[in-house]
């Protein structure tokens, strides 16, 4: 994948924004939190990408596939692809997908509103059915007394 490809796919993402920064690498943002970062290698593109928590177990011995510099070193769950040996662009594609979804369901309720998001919860709740309503709880039953047995008195303690 080419720094260009990558450039248009990150562009295509809702509310997506794009900066030069860090010595040139190409910086993807939403709600201003990076989600997608292209560069920091000398030797080709690589591509740097925020991951759940079990992609990052999974993946970050892989061949092709490090946890990326400076971010995850600082307990983060973000890998960088360094080669396609392991990932394929297509793949990349998907895992930059995911991490612009991370990066946005992340930002506050009011933010993701403002950008025209929402958070995968609540288009899941929205496509649930309305759930039925719980019949009325019975109240409480009373007990007559004589059913509950007689009543003790305390103990005489001596004194009064």
């Amino acid at each position: 994948m080419t720094y260009e490809e990558f450039d248009a796919f990150c562009a295509s993402l809702p509310a997506a924004t794009f900066v030069q920064q860090w010595g040139g690498a190409h910086v993807w943002k939403v709600g201003g939190k990076v989600f997608a970062i292209g560069g920091w290698e000398a030797h080709g593109p690589a591509f740097t990408f925020k991951a759940t928590p079990l992609a990052f177990e999974l993946m970050k011995d892989a061949a092709g596939l490090r946890p990326a510099p400076y971010l995850a070193s600082r307990g983060l769950k973000w890998l960088q692809r360094i080669d396609d040996s392991s990932l394929s662009d297509a793949d990349l594609l998907g895992y930059l997908q995911k991490s612009h979804e991370l990066v946005a369901n992340g930002l506050t309720r009011a933010m993701r509103r403002a950008l025209g998001l929402s958070s995968q919860a609540a288009d899941i709740a929205a496509a649930l059915p309305a759930p039925a309503k719980a019949p009325p709880a019975a109240p409480p039953s009373k007990t007559p007394r004589a059913a509950a047995g007689p009543r003790r008195r305390p103990a005489p303690t001596g004194r009064r």
